[in-house]
């Protein structure tokens, strides 16, 4: 199948190079609006509790969500002095005067409490909720708002959510610039000295543009059917460049072995593609099914997610088994042009020589001691995580300093109540004086009171110290919800902090499944492509190690604090988890990869000889290298977005990078050969009937 792929993809090289540019052109144009198509937020599960309270608030009492908190203070003047509130008034009466605005309330509105005086009285900030719309339009109405906000004589700074997803869109944003002029530099020196030559270094490159375009493609197309959070770009520009350098790395690897061993380029592109190519199949399905998994969850993030990872991963495999093997039909020999002098790492040598021979000899006469080593080492290092700690996302992935942050921040340490995002409990029917008084009751309540009445439907609001994503403030909701109920109502419980512990719910209860999926279509790919279930098994189990090492050092940065400093972010002392399980399933996506990668090669000699230590020592020293310098390039990729300004950038980059180095050079360089020499001819054993089906279908390397 992968040789006659590889025939025709020769024969229609111009074709596919023609259509090839056509996604060029098309994703640099249409694909390029995708941003104008996609969400903010999308962090909440809709059937939660939170979610439903949100909703019965909305239809009982009208829409009480504030979008925006304008902050205003003066070192020298008072609330209560006339040109502060006169100027503060001002302002509220020209907003509430505005189409964008529905309603503006503040120390000015009667019959409020005085919670919109700060404690010294040099501070006071409006609340502000703009008309009805999805997040998209109160963006834009918010933008049209900014100038009018600002208060004469006063210091106006501006919070809120609808300002923290502007902030954080914008920052996001600038990452990804950011990473990109920072990685593709790096990159194109690497691949320069890696290829041995400036024409094969281009190449990889042309996958991963024609990888992260084609994405965004089928990414707008997907918008328009379904929701998809703009956090998806990231995971496009991360993954569509990372996996198509990767696969450009083994294809044109092995298209330049074949032509050095004599063979012309129409045999040496279906040579790759029988051996090579079939290795980027099964690493592509095996990547994009792990992501895949993450539709499993209600949030639209996490969907958004997978959509994207998918995307990009699947463009760039098709991109790999198509326009660069056309590509190098039409270069032949001349893929070679423009050399330079290759480093030591990842320089080729005869068989037997060189140090990934060295290692390979090494390993196969102590596995014993290898295996045991590698796994304490990882075991230690996973230890951390043990201790891990979950929690939803604030302010505070935004850098120290950023406008939005600064206005939750002050408004919790000044104003009276503590919170600019309340615990809301909506009782439908009686007792509402009941539950505000035990609500009141609760401890670390400061303040409780009724924000909202018509008919028998009563919103309460309720404060709690401290941030909307703390541990103490999920506590606050919970010993709520856990309070009796009043005779004959029925009692809800929302708002931010309370959708925080729904998602902790549902993400607990969801992720077996997850697990369950990544494993068992982990297990099936790598059985049809190596006719083993010893091995699929053995590949489950060294993910899980490498990933809990990589969890382990994410934890003691990130939990724990150690090099915030340096890397310039603020501890909060938990993980978010929806990042965690993204990294979850990356993570488990490109360790298979190198395990594919690796095992390809061994199966290949195995096939050859029937000695399983000789084809395992002869894999490890044939892609010993390649693995290297595939895990080198990630690493540049991924390194880009670890020097992001929002936490949640930053822990994936910083987290990533240390579970690809972890992977390549401990788990698959080391722990993956001993355990497969300790293993023996049991490496490829399966049942009978399950060698019948290999045989009948399994993606067999050529």
């Amino acid at each position: 199948m992968f040789a006659w792929w590889g025939r025709a993809v020769y024969r229609w090289r111009w074709l596919v190079l023609g259509i090839a540019a056509g996604v060029l052109v098309i994703g640099a144009s249409w694909g390029g609006g995708v941003f104008g198509d996609l969400i903010s937020g999308g962090f909440d599960d809709p059937a939660s509790a939170s979610s439903r309270a949100h909703r019965e608030i909305t239809a009982q009492l009208g829409r009480q969500d504030v979008d925006v908190l304008a902050l205003y203070s003066s070192d020298s003047l008072t609330q209560d002095q006339p040109a502060f509130r006169d100027a503060v008034t001002a302002v509220a009466t020209e907003l509430s005067g505005r189409p964008e605005v529905s309603s503006v309330v503040g120390a000015h509105t009667p019959n409020l409490p005085g919670r919109f005086t700060s404690s010294d009285g040099h501070a006071t900030y409006l609340a502000i909720q703009l008309r009805d719309g999805d997040e998209n339009s109160k963006l834009d109405d918010l933008a049209a708002l900014r100038d009018d906000l600002a208060a004469d004589g006063l210091h106006t700074e501006i919070g809120g959510l609808i300002p923290f997803l502007d902030d954080a869109n914008t920052r996001i944003n600038d990452d990804i610039t950011k990473a990109e002029l920072i990685s593709l530099p790096i990159l194109l020196v690497l691949l320069v000295f890696i290829f041995r030559g400036l024409v094969a270094a281009v190449t990889p490159l042309f996958v991963g543009v024609l990888a992260v375009l084609g994405a965004f493609i089928a990414v707008r197309l997907i918008a328009q059917v379904t929701d998809v959070s703009v956090f998806a770009v990231n995971i496009i520009t991360m993954l569509g460049l990372g996996m198509a350098i990767d696969y450009a790395l083994f294809v044109v690897s092995r298209f330049r072995e074949e032509l050095a061993a004599g063979h012309g380029p129409a045999e040496a592109v279906a040579r790759t593609l029988s051996t090579a190519g079939r290795t980027v199949l099964v690493s592509g399905l095996t990547v994009a099914l792990a992501l895949a998994s993450l539709l499993i969850f209600p949030m639209d993030f996490l969907k958004s997610m997978a959509w994207g990872g998918m995307a990009a991963v699947l463009v760039a495999m098709l991109a790999a088994l198509t326009a660069l093997p056309a590509l190098l039909a039409v270069l032949g020999p001349k893929v070679n042009a423009l050399r330079v002098p290759q480093p030591l790492l990842f320089r080729a040598r005869p068989a037997g020589e060189g140090g990934w021979a060295r290692i390979a000899r090494s390993v196969m006469n102590r596995p014993v001691l290898y295996a045991l080593g590698v796994t304490a080492v990882l075991v230690l290092v996973a230890t951390p995580f043990l201790r891990a700690q979950f929690g939803g996302f604030d302010e505070r992935v935004l850098p120290a300093g950023t406008e939005s942050r600064t206005v939750t921040e002050r408004i919790a340490a000044e104003f009276p109540g503590g919170s600019a995002a309340p615990i809301s409990v909506l009782v439908l029917g009686p007792g509402a004086d009941t539950m505000l008084a035990r609500i009141q009751a609760v401890d670390n309540v400061p303040s409780a009171m009724i924000a909202a009445q018509k008919g028998d439907a009563t919103l309460i609001t309720a404060s709690y110290p401290g941030e909307p994503a703390d541990a103490s403030a999920r506590d606050v909701v919970q010993a709520i919800r856990d309070l009796p109920v009043p005779d004959g109502a029925q009692v809800l419980v929302g708002g931010r902090t309370a959708a925080d512990l729904d998602q902790l719910d549902s993400i607990g209860g969801r992720l077996p499944w997850m697990l369950g999926m990544v494993a068992l279509s982990t297990f099936l790919l790598l059985f049809l492509a190596f006719g083993s279930i010893v091995l699929p098994l053995k590949a489950i189990v060294m993910n899980v190690v490498s990933i809990g090492a990589s969890f382990g050092v994410v934890v003691w940065i990130f939990q724990d604090g150690h090099l915030s400093e340096w890397l310039g972010f603020t501890v909060t002392g938990f993980l978010e988890p929806g990042n965690m399980v993204l990294m979850l399933a990356v993570l488990f996506g490109l360790a298979t990869d190198y395990e594919v990668f690796l095992l390809s090669r061994v199966r290949e000699e195995w096939d050859a000889t029937g000695d399983n230590t000789q084809a395992v020592a002869s894999g490890l020293q044939r892609t010993g290298g390649i693995i290297t310098a595939a895990a080198l390039l990630l690493m540049v990729v991924l390194g880009g977005f670890a020097t992001g300004g929002t936490t949640t950038i930053k822990v994936l980059g910083v987290g990533m990078v240390v579970a690809v180095a972890i992977d390549a050079a401990l788990v698959r360089a080391v722990l993956v050969p001993a355990t497969m020499r300790l293993l023996g001819r049991w490496n490829w054993w399966a049942p009978g009937p399950l060698r019948l089906v290999y045989r009948r279908y399994g993606l067999k390397e050529a």
